[in-house]
């Protein structure tokens, strides 16, 4: 059994921050279920939605970002994270990264991007590359800390909790069962706070820009430990996703169409300002709408965002990764448009918290995308969830810390127990089920929704889930078997808060129910389990 003061489960911007601040007051282990950098945050492209110029103001900041929000943000946390954010950039300076500059006048200032929703250029940015180069500059800083342990391949499986043991005292948090994957075994870690960072679920859909490993595991594990949970029908599709049969869930950064990138159609024509007066600067929920609205009437298989107006040195320096991967598939975006279509990206419910990370269950605390603070509402602010990440990281850390061990020592923990079961015999059976998932979410659950497709989705998640089950408690666990039971899980939460909400608002939008409903709808949709 493993003893630490805490435990981080997740290593992207959220996670490797806590652990570096409260490895200032005891052990720290970070368990991640591939490589530390296997993250979201690795992928982000745009940047961080920050004040940090004469021109803006907090006030600003947090107008577009409970506008995005479509009446569901809680004003109070926007504006805690809006103005602490500024503290939280300096500190990721001093840790040695280094956003882009551009000189003015003789001197040198941060060259901030403007993405959609933003009325003011606020996204400090690292080219196209800004999550890449938060990623190593937390990893390298972690190197250097001999408190904490990296945790690579392991798979956290379940809360242990004292309700599950069966203790009659207030529930709280006592560790976790954590699948070591190189080992093959189940290993018992002990710890009196616990953090979620386990990002989000896109790989819920069939088409999405996240990576392989956001598989909803943080929200399917609280949710099973009787957490609640809110907001899940709130799933962000990104506009922009390159369209190519060899490119995996390849994003085409917002801060594309911030410079200047113009969405067209297969007739070539300039659509958004159809939709809105900020054309292809409107919200990611207008514009993916926009774009799939486009797709049906047409029958074209993608829309196209055109940047060819500006030279090629700009676009080699400005965006060189994309540049370089439309290049690698035949596409060079400073002669012809970039072939795009919506995919599922970010998660914008998710474990209910409050503004200091805590959770419902004392000892839990959940950061980063796997939570849902309030901040944003019913549709993300484009660049706005690193921010996030940093803030609430900091804030849970100096909450976590002051909170007296009680439990650890008190309540004897029992080693996971495998029982009878075999090896699994048909892998075929979990691949197959992965795959109807993921079709049935983007068939069913997608970025327009009706009743009798969200209905159908329930019954046949029902169904699933069974299946799941049974085959969960008959075979050893491993990585494939646990992601399956969690997208399940999480599959099952969209649909269900989705079928509750009657109305359309932010990114639920459902032909049954075009309108909002602020007099019944104007809150939060909270599920927990019985």
């Amino acid at each position: 059994m493993r003893d630490y003061d805490f435990v981080v489960i997740g290593s992207g911007i959220a996670g490797l921050t806590f652990a570096l601040k409260a490895a200032k007051h005891g052990s720290v282990a970070v368990v991640t279920k591939r490589k530390g950098s296997d993250t979201n945050t690795a992928r982000a492209q745009g940047g961080i939605a920050c004040v940090t110029s004469d021109e803006d103001s907090f006030e600003l900041h947090v107008r577009d970002t409970l506008e995005a929000g479509a009446g569901l943000c809680d004003e109070a946390v926007v504006r805690t994270i809006v103005t602490e954010g500024p503290d939280r950039i300096r500190e990721l300076i001093a840790l040695g990264l280094q956003f882009d500059e551009r000189e003015v006048s003789g001197h040198r200032e941060l060259d901030l991007g403007k993405e959609g929703g933003h009325s003011k250029r606020r996204v400090l940015h690292v080219r196209d590359v800004t999550g890449k180069e938060v990623e190593e500059t937390l990893l390298r800083e972690l190197d250097r800390q001999s408190r904490v342990e990296l945790l690579e391949n392991h798979m956290a499986v379940d809360l242990i909790t004292a309700a599950k043991l069966g203790f009659a005292t207030e529930d709280r948090c006592l560790g976790a069962y954590v699948l070591d994957e190189t080992a093959g075994k189940v290993e018992t870690i002990r710890a009196d706070r616990i953090v979620l960072a386990t990002g989000g679920c896109g790989k819920v859909y069939l088409y999405t820009t996240n990576p392989d490993i956001a598989t909803g595991d943080g929200v399917a594990m609280a949710w099973r430990a009787g957490v609640e949970i809110a907001n899940m029908e709130f799933i962000q599709f990104h506009p922009t996703c390159l369209f190519h049969p060899q490119a995996k869930s390849f994003l085409i950064s917002e801060a594309v169409r911030g410079e200047g990138g113009i969405l067209r159609n297969d007739r070539g024509e300039d659509f958004m300002k159809r939709y809105d007066a900020r054309g292809s600067l409107a919200p990611r929920d207008i514009v993916a709408r926009a774009i799939d609205s486009e797709m049906k009437r047409s029958g074209a298989k993608c829309a196209f965002l055109d940047i060819t107006h500006r030279s090629p040195e700009f676009l080699r320096e400005r965006f060189p990764h994309i540049y370089q991967t439309c290049l690698r598939f035949g596409i060079d975006m400073s002669k012809q448009p970039i072939p795009v279509v919506p995919a599922a990206h970010y998660q914008c419910g998710g474990i209910k918290t409050d503004v200091n990370g805590a959770t419902s269950l004392p000892g839990l605390y959940a950061i980063g995308e796997v939570a849902c603070t309030g901040l944003h509402g019913a549709n993300r602010l484009a660049s706005n969830s690193l921010l996030e990440g940093l803030v609430m990281s900091h804030r849970a850390a100096a909450t976590a810390v002051h909170v007296e061990s009680t439990s650890k020592r008190k309540i004897p923990l029992p080693e996971w127990k495998s029982g009878n079961v075999q090896d699994v015999d048909e892998m075929v059976v979990i691949y197959h089920n992965w795959d109807e998932i993921r079709r049935l979410m983007w068939d069913y659950v997608g970025i327009v929704r009706t009743d009798k497709r969200l209905q159908r989705a329930s019954a046949r998640l029902r169904n699933l889930q069974r299946e799941i089950r049974e085959f969960y408690w008959n075979f050893k666990v491993s990585v494939d078997l646990l992601e399956l039971r969690n997208l399940a899980t999480v599959a099952a939460l969209i649909v269900d808060s989705a079928l509750s909400r009657k109305e359309s608002r932010g990114l639920h939008y459902t032909l049954d129910y075009p309108q909002a409903d602020d007099r019944e709808f104007r809150q939060d949709t909270l599920v927990r389990r019985n």
